[in-house]
């Protein structure tokens, strides 16, 4: 292709001055139209993808309303653990969909060639191997070596359901963008990125949601109180239930105790995750729409020159997936060593496997630049 590719133009090249004028007044607007509080959604799902109705089928319609089905939303969780896994694909068929990254690097690179490629990583079960103990998901110094060099080399952001304090404390890298309790809380880099000058970027759209959320919180706890394992995560404008340290005969009660305090929070949802159920605000605001937002921030609102690159492992990423299949624009890369229904175009195995892929994108940047 022909041209000089946006990523060896300089950071304030080509698509950014461009946008630059209306980016404040755009990203305004942006927040305005997705924080709308979403209605229920059990209507017309015609023009929603496979993926997507099941997925809302058993997050909002059996989880919200449905107590007596909770026992659907358990059996869900345990067909998806790896000791009960009857897959419905068989492993090489799924690989043939859904190929590696890192065999079909090339491939990657060569749509991407002539765009400013932006990454949005997961933290955990991407960057960090998945833990039983949530506050000991650390990532290693090599991964983090890894993610820093990646972040001179592209603008970098963390997509997590993490509260966004929580995440940088593990990442600890000052050059990012963050973006915690699934997109709710986005903060720009405090010093050391190159691309754009975002210290005072911060958009927090569920602040309203606050007291309830730490109200929630505190009746989870004392409501679990005497279920063994039981883990509840304040993650500031979401609350984590974490099964994984639960015996799988007590899943069915933890869930059923969950829904017994969320009946009388209809402000409130429940989504799914990988053992855990996630509490959130009702509002149009999820790891897609977190993208849109930074996407927005940088300069790339209405562009055609950019590639975003999002690298999940969670189901909380398909909304992440999801955009950029919309958009036709980027990739998403799924992390899993098992088949899984996903809106990713790609996939990886485990973080080892995530960092090999970042090494050689930033291996390939810095030949590219002469570094």
């Amino acid at each position: 292709m022909g041209g000089v590719p946006v990523n060896e133009r300089g950071p304030r090249g080509g698509c950014w001055e461009r946008c630059n004028a209306k980016i404040n007044l755009t990203i305004v607007r942006f927040i305005e139209e997705n924080t709308k509080p979403v209605k229920n959604e059990t209507g017309d799902k015609s023009k929603t993808d496979a993926t997507t109705v099941k997925t809302k089928v058993l997050q909002d319609l059996i989880i919200n309303n449905g107590g007596g089905l909770i026992n659907s939303w358990v059996d869900s969780m345990r067909a998806c653990s790896p000791t009960h896994l009857k897959s419905l694909m068989k492993q090489s068929s799924w690989l043939t969909e859904h190929p590696s990254a890192l065999d079909m690097f090339e491939e990657i690179l060569h749509v991407s060639e002539g765009k400013q490629i932006v990454m949005f990583l997961d933290y955990d079960g991407t960057l960090s191997p998945i833990v039983d103990d949530p506050d000991r998901a650390f990532m290693s110094k090599k991964m983090r070596r890894t993610v820093r060099k990646l972040a001179k080399c592209f603008p970098t952001a963390i997509v997590s359901g993490r509260c966004r304090e929580k995440v940088y404390n593990f990442v600890k890298l000052t050059e990012l963008y963050y973006a915690g309790s699934h997109g709710m809380d986005i903060k720009g880099p405090e010093q050391g990125s190159k691309y754009k000058d975002d210290k005072s970027l911060l958009c927090q759209p569920a602040t309203e949601f606050l007291p309830m959320i730490d109200e929630v919180y505190q009746k989870l706890v004392d409501k679990t109180n005497f279920t063994p394992g039981a883990n509840i995560e304040n993650n500031k404008f979401c609350v984590s239930v974490h099964f994984r340290r639960v015996d799988e005969k007590n899943w069915s009660d933890l869930a059923n105790q969950v829904r017994s305090v969320m009946k009388d929070y209809p402000e409130l949802r429940l989504t799914q995750g990988r053992k855990v159920l996630e509490i959130r605000p009702i509002i149009k605001w999820d790891k897609g729409k977190a993208l849109e937002f930074l996407l927005e921030s940088l300069g790339y609102a209405n562009c055609t020159d950019v590639f975003p690159l999002y690298i999940g492992d969670d189901r909380t990423d398909e909304d992440a997936f999801k955009i950029l299949r919309e958009r036709r624009q980027g990739l998403g890369i799924l992390v899993s060593k098992i088949p899984k229904e996903t809106n990713a175009f790609y996939s990886l195995q485990e973080p080892d496997e995530v960092m090999d892929f970042l090494q050689r994108l930033v291996e390939w940047k810095q030949l590219r630049s002469g570094a």
